[in-house]
């Protein structure tokens, strides 16, 4: 045996507990119906693809896309007959966030409701983590 093996032991564990796992992102039903309302006249469009790029004041925004394929590193979210589609880069930053739809008198949009954002500028559009 070599210096540089390192051992490792296998134990099996009975009568153990599973956990259920944290939803990569949920929609409120606002934005469900948002998203909905989005892809109804656009049938070559399978659903909406989110994710993040390096932009603002602060580090990072989001991107909000049609798209007409899943690509293979996407993930999947599939709540109330919408499918939104989460880039690659954007899975760790999206993790345990509530996308929502606000429409208010000065502006409608949708609302990323992130608990995993360390900060964000002034205006609201960019953050860091």
């Amino acid at each position: 045996m070599s210096a540089s093996m390192v051992r490792a032991t296998v134990r099996a564990v009975s009568k153990r507990k599973i956990l259920p796992t944290r939803a990569a992102l949920t929609l409120t039903p606002s934005a469900v119906t948002k998203i909905k309302s989005l892809l109804e006249n656009k049938p070559e469009y399978i659903g909406l693809k989110v994710g993040v790029r390096t932009r603002g004041c602060n580090g990072l925004t989001y991107t909000l896309d049609y798209t007409k394929e899943r690509e293979r590193s996407d993930e999947e979210v599939l709540q109330d007959g919408v499918r939104v589609f989460i880039e690659k880069k954007a899975q760790l930053t999206l993790l345990g966030t509530e996308m929502d739809y606000v429409d208010s008198k000065l502006s409608s949009e949708f609302v990323f409701n992130n608990p995993n954002i360390k900060g964000t500028c002034g205006c609201g559009e960019s953050f860091n983590i």
